[in-house]
């Protein structure tokens, strides 16, 4: 079902228009941030330019591996999705893995061959999810380079808990790899999931280890902020896991055994510091009765306000809105092709957003 202006978010106790209201709100109290050119009114209203349509990878990545089969017709690989998305009217990717079916060249694909197929459909890369280590950033940083992406990054948990020592530990990796992103000249970033948003554990009562049961009320990934160098490490919002996180993360236990409820607000947190997170997910979701609160469907056919969120952005010419949607692939038998029929029905929606 889709929501109308004055239908209600679901989960934040707000409709459409009061999300807009109290966007604008928000906005009045970030009005030092400098609108760059390119922004929706500097492009006659338009929520996404045509030149920062992109299109996260793993969205499609079925038909990045697969084998073409001319028996079936089935096509695949770098070269065929590149031209698909290029025909599409996609003008940005976002990587998810370098790898496509080696019966296609016999081999495994290069970068530099893939710089050459986005470079001929005319396709630039702003980013990418990799893993990364001490002993691997380099290695990625020289994809990154060979690509030509601005932006490295990484769609996994920076910790393995949720104490505040825990999100402490992983800033000061972060920290040492977006140093060394940054002597390349490229932007290291952390994506989300929901989990980011949950609760720190940082107050008592101690468990029998002496580790915190209870909260402050404070969230991991807005306590990452704080300690990592605003000039080092940047963030790609995902704005479908933002609103699960919303979702699920809703009420802590104090230090003195108090449930407490927080309501999680996404655009709230982008808009203080939007120039942190040079690229967002555009990703939508339909009311579930899951432990999500929400299943994936293309862009513009669920109900978060991805078009009223991104209209709220300050500095829209600087971001890098890019459409994902986790269970695009299809049967590989019945439906080989719905990855790209989704990201066809869901660039038309994002092209047709106005201010």
């Amino acid at each position: 079902m889709r929501l109308n202006r004055t239908s209600r978010v679901p989960g934040s106790g707000l409709t459409r228009r009061g999300l807009l209201a109290a966007s604008a709100g928000l906005a009045a109290g970030a009005a030092a941030i400098t609108v760059l050119p390119g922004s929706a009114f500097a492009s006659n209203g338009v929520t996404v330019p045509p030149g920062k349509r992109g299109i996260q990878l793993y969205t499609v990545r079925d038909v990045i591996t697969r084998a073409p089969n001319a028996a079936t017709g089935v096509n695949g690989g770098f070269r065929f999705v590149f031209e698909q998305l290029a025909a599409m009217g996609y003008t940005q990717v976002e990587f998810a893995g370098y790898a496509q079916s080696t019966s296609i060249l016999g081999r495994q694909i290069t970068p530099a061959e893939i710089r050459q197929l986005m470079d001929d459909n005319g396709l630039v890369a702003n980013g990418s999810h990799i893993s990364f280590s001490d002993s691997t950033i380099e290695a990625q940083l020289d994809i990154a380079e060979t690509l030509g992406m601005p932006h490295l990054g990484t769609a996994s948990i920076p910790t393995n808990g949720r104490r505040r020592s825990d999100w402490e530990q992983a800033a000061v990796n972060f920290n040492r790899w977006g140093a060394a992103a940054a002597a390349r000249g490229i932007k290291l970033y952390q994506h989300n999931h929901h989990s980011e948003y949950n609760f720190v554990l940082d107050a008592g009562p101690l468990d029998a280890n002496g580790n915190p049961t209870g909260s402050t009320g404070l969230r991991g990934l807005e306590y990452f902020f704080t300690l990592v160098d605003p000039e080092l490490v940047w963030f790609e919002m995902d704005i479908y896991w933002a609103f699960v996180a919303q979702h699920r993360y809703q009420k802590y236990t104090d230090a003195g055994g108090v449930t407490r409820t927080s309501i999680f607000d996404p655009l709230a947190t982008v808009l203080p510091m939007p120039h942190r997170f040079p690229l967002f997910h555009v990703k939508d979701g339909a009311p579930a009765n899951n432990a999500d609160g929400y299943n994936f469907v293309p862009v513009g056919t669920g109900v978060l306000p991805l078009r009223e969120f991104l209209n709220a952005v300050p500095q829209k010419g600087y971001h890098y809105p890019n459409y994902e949607q986790d269970n695009a692939p299809g049967n590989a038998t019945t439906a080989p092709n719905q990855s790209l029929d989704s990201s066809r029905i869901s660039f038309g929606n994002i092209a047709g957003w106005r201010g």
